[in-house]
């Protein structure tokens, strides 16, 4: 298809830009993993022969791969025999084979792993928090000897407290499968999310089976910015301090506030909603758990794509204004409702006006903005929420750029390119 630019008033002139965050990086990502998991002496912790589940869950976490592999190495250099199992709610439709497929997507599979992995939707209670809240198990990591939960610690998407996307709500929801996602997400509605979720990791501590944690910064270049292996009764306080951490390190949008902000892709690999809600400023839940009053804002969304790895999966879709019938055309129905009614978010996936082409969408958005003419509109465009250390921005957003030192201006502004279809060209 020829890519054409014709003159459009109605839509801004926009540059590119290079945005610079903090990038702490590790090089070696299974040496540094094992390396830290040595200042544990896992050897000590455990019998020879020791069963030990260990968790992957279906983020798109960055080299995951390499750092499963670094704990399953480390285990049987300890001398046990561990496995690994799905640590996730309704991803893959929540069926076990489904779970196993989104694990094989992200390279992690028996022969890479020199494991066996178990699936199972089954999940036993093993205690009773004293607001009522049930706590469950994956039934193959009950009857383990050991679990080792690893995840990313970052701010979760939906709810806010001293801890919140991390090992604790891995032991809380991600190790409960979907039983415990589904319940957990309604009870939230009720009760306290960080006293629950904080409850239900003490009682997988209190039980005596949990190992040890290893929690995964990233920096806002989608790297491994550093890996942190803990005790298991350190694992809260510590899990409090990386979070605060991991804070520093997110990126951010360019400018705020923005008249419209243009999402190339959405996807479960990006975020749990599509598109990380602490990027874009909308809360899913803004009555309970609302967006702080810093967090930035955006008039319009519109999300134009969804990303292969979401496998059909388009919860968020909801928090776009506009989107796209290629988007709406990828969206499995049933992957997507399972997750949504499971995270109790059904308005989350409620499907935005969807136009044949990107052009049209992002017309309509701009169409939508008040007075401001859309050619002279605070906008800008990212590949996703993930991803931002590249970005388009219109020319009316260029004074207040130029002076800021984080910021490098690529490219003087120009008119939007579409191709013959009306679409624009991946984001590079």
């Amino acid at each position: 298809m020829n890519s054409t630019s014709p003159p459009n008033g109605r839509l801004p002139k926009m540059a590119r830009i290079r945005h610079r965050f903090p990038r702490p990086a590790l090089t070696d990502i299974r040496a540094g993993a094992a390396q830290e998991l040595k200042r544990l002496r896992l050897e000590t912790r455990l019998q020879p022969g020791a069963e030990v589940a260990v968790t992957a869950g279906s983020r798109g976490i960055a080299n995951i791969a390499e750092i499963l592999r670094a704990v399953v190495d480390s285990l049987k250099d300890a001398g046990a025999k561990p496995f690994i199992f799905p640590a996730m709610g309704s991803h893959g439709g929540a069926t076990a084979q489904g779970q196993i497929d989104v694990l094989n997507s992200y390279g992690v599979n028996e022969n890479s792993m020199g494991c066996p992995i178990r699936s199972s939707m089954d999940a036993v209670e093993i205690g009773v928090l004293s607001n009522g809240t049930p706590v469950y198990c994956d039934r193959y990591a009950y009857n383990a000897d050991h679990i080792a939960v690893i995840n990313r610690v970052k701010p979760h998407t939906d709810f806010n407290g001293c801890v919140e996307s991390g090992l604790c709500k891995m032991l809380a929801i991600g190790v409960g499968k979907q039983l415990g996602a589904d319940y957990y997400h309604k009870a939230f509605l009720n009760v306290d999310f960080e006293s629950t979720v904080l409850g239900a990791a003490q009682t997988h501590i209190d039980r005596g089976k949990l190992l040890f944690g290893l929690a995964i910064l990233e920096n806002a270049y989608d790297e491994t910015a550093s890996v942190h292996a803990i005790a298991p009764e350190e694992i809260i306080e510590t899990e409090q301090k990386l979070l605060t951490e991991a804070r520093r390190l997110m990126g951010k949008l360019p400018a705020d506030p923005l008249d419209c902000l243009i999402i190339d892709q959405i996807g479960k690999n990006i975020s749990g909603t599509g598109m990380d809600t602490n990027i874009i400023g909308r809360a899913l839940f803004p009555d309970l758990y609302p967006m702080p009053p810093n967090a930035p804002k955006a008039l319009r969304i519109a999300a134009l794509d969804l990303t292969e790895k979401s496998y059909g999966n388009a919860c968020g879709i909801g928090l776009a204004d506009v989107t796209t019938q290629r988007l709406v055309d990828r969206i499995d129905m049933h992957a997507t409702v399972m997750n949504a009614f499971t995270a109790n978010t059904p308005h989350g996936v409620r499907i935005p006006a969807a136009f044949r082409s990107d052009k049209e969408a992002i017309l309509k958005a701009l169409d939508t903005i008040g007075l401001t003419p859309p050619e002279r509109s605070r906008t800008a465009r990212i590949k996703s929420t993930l991803h931002l250390s590249e970005a388009m921005v219109s020319e009316a957003l260029l004074p207040e750029l130029r002076d800021r030192s984080e910021i490098e201006i690529v490219s003087e502004p120009e008119e939007m390119v579409f191709d013959s279809n009306g679409n624009l060209p991946a984001f590079i």
